[in-house]
Order: structure tokens, then sequence, then C-alpha cells
């Protein structure tokens, strides 16, 4: 069985908005999860707290955000914003502290100008064509409600107490991925081609579910993954889209696993 501490809560700092969500349905998911307390900060101001003085009465940051897109832009939305000179100084910074950090779901589309933050969360979704570590990417692509079985990688922190596989209906993304950065932890049955996703840049130009003039090459069915950053350790999980991840009893599992793992509050 894991080792679990719960001499002394757990402190989360959750920073949230840039993308649409129910708010209370979120919260809820870590209500159950016992000895781990959450203080929800809507960006821009969470990203003046993630700097080693700001986190030092949390344990973990849990990122639900989409920072750095600015979807109101006149022509061509979303423009991309560069990250504030304190968040490119803090954050590394934070890494160094060791504190944990917790990406889900659209938190990968975020900071789109700062490399940096891509190889931290170890892979990027992108709403126009750009470029990965000097290499040109088409922008990605989504897929809403799409019923899927996930299979977690035994033998990792983050994935014990869970079944061999369950199944989860959510927005799987075809997105650029690091693999060769990161510890597997989550695999999907989805097919991660051009014909099961739909373009991000047509989407936020008015053309929802629309393929027309794109092109992607087939992507990784790996939607969950583990990796070291500085001092620190980070896990991303993929799925987390809305109600039907939140109130998935596996789904919170690999959270609260994600969330003591990588504040190490859980064996090795």
């Amino acid at each position: 069985m894991p080792t679990v501490d719960y001499r002394s809560e757990l402190q989360c700092l959750v920073a949230v908005r840039g993308h649409p969500f129910d708010r209370n349905a979120f919260a809820a998911m870590f209500e159950g999860m016992e000895g781990i307390g959450v203080t929800m900060v809507d960006q821009p101001a969470a990203a003046l707290l993630m700097n080693a003085q700001a986190m030092r009465g949390f344990d973990v940051l849990v990122l639900y955000d989409m920072p750095g897109l600015d979807f109101d832009a006149p022509d061509g939305a979303p423009a991309y914003v560069d990250p504030p000179e304190a968040l490119v100084k803090g954050l590394p910074a934070l890494l160094e502290e060791g504190k944990g950090i917790v990406a889900l779901h659209h938190a990968l589309a975020g900071w789109p100008t700062w490399d940096f933050y891509g190889d931290l969360l170890g892979g990027r979704f992108f709403y126009h064509p750009g470029t990965l570590r000097g290499q040109a990417v088409p922008d990605s692509g989504y897929a809403h409600d799409v019923t899927q079985r996930l299979t977690p990688v035994a033998g990792h922190p983050v994935t014990r107490d869970l079944p061999a596989s369950f199944t989860l209906t959510d927005e799987p993304y075809l997105a650029q991925l690091l693999e060769q950065d990161v510890t597997p932890l989550l695999h999907s049955d989805a097919v991660y081609t051009r014909e099961h996703f739909f373009s991000a840049q047509n989407a936020v130009r008015g053309e929802m579910y629309s393929r027309e003039g794109w092109d992607h090459a087939p992507g990784s069915n790996l939607v969950g993954w583990a990796k070291e950053a500085g001092q620190s350790r980070l896990v991303y999980l993929q799925p987390g889209d809305g109600a039907g991840a939140y109130e998935n009893p596996h789904y919170r599992q690999l959270v609260e696993n994600a969330i003591r793992w990588t504040a190490r509050r859980r064996s090795e």
C-alpha cells in the first residue's frame, strides 16, 4: 500500500481561467481528497503568485489555465501574449524550490510564445501553425465527447490504486508531445489521426468541426506523463475537459495521486 503523510494538510494553488469550465463541478473534484486543501486563483493574478516567495505556503501548483492567448483580438485570434517578466523569473525559481506541478487538459496551450513553458509541460497545443524546437508544426486538433478507454501504466505512484483500464468521455487533442522527455503514465485507445480531429485554427475562425485545408501527421496516444523539472516533479494529464472527467472516480484518483506524488507525499 502507498505511504501517505496526513500529518498536515497538503496545500494546492490552482490556477484557472482562459478556457470555459464549470467552476463548481471542478472545485467539487477536490473536495473528497482527504488532507488536501485548494486555493483557486484566476489568471492573470495567478501568474503573480508563481514564485518561491508567494508559493511558500503551498506544496503543489495545479495548472488548469490557458494564459498567453487573447481571444478578443480583432485579427488572427487568438493573438499570442508574452508572459510577464515576473513569471519568466518566478516560475524557474519555483522549480528550484522543488514545488510540485500538476498540469491538466487545456494548460497544454498556455503561453505559446514561451519555449520554456512547452518544455516544462512536455508538449504543446497550438491554435495556429508554429514551431516546436525549431521544427514547423501545424495547428493542433480537438474532438469533443469522445468515449475512450484509458490504460494506466502500472508501477508508478501516480497510477496506483487504478484499474487496468477505465472508460472516460472527454476531449482528446491531436497535439505535439515531447515523448523523449517524459515517463508515460496513461494511454488512450482513441484514434490519433487527422480524420478523427478538427482544426483548432479553423474553430477560432468560426468554422467549428472543420478540417478544411488542415493537415496533421498521426499523433501519439499518450495522454498522461510525469517528468522531472529542476528540483520539482511534474505530471500532465490530458483528460479533464468537463464534468464527465471531474466526476469520474478513476480520473479523480489520478489527479489526487499526481498531487501527492509531486508534493512527495507518495512513496516512490
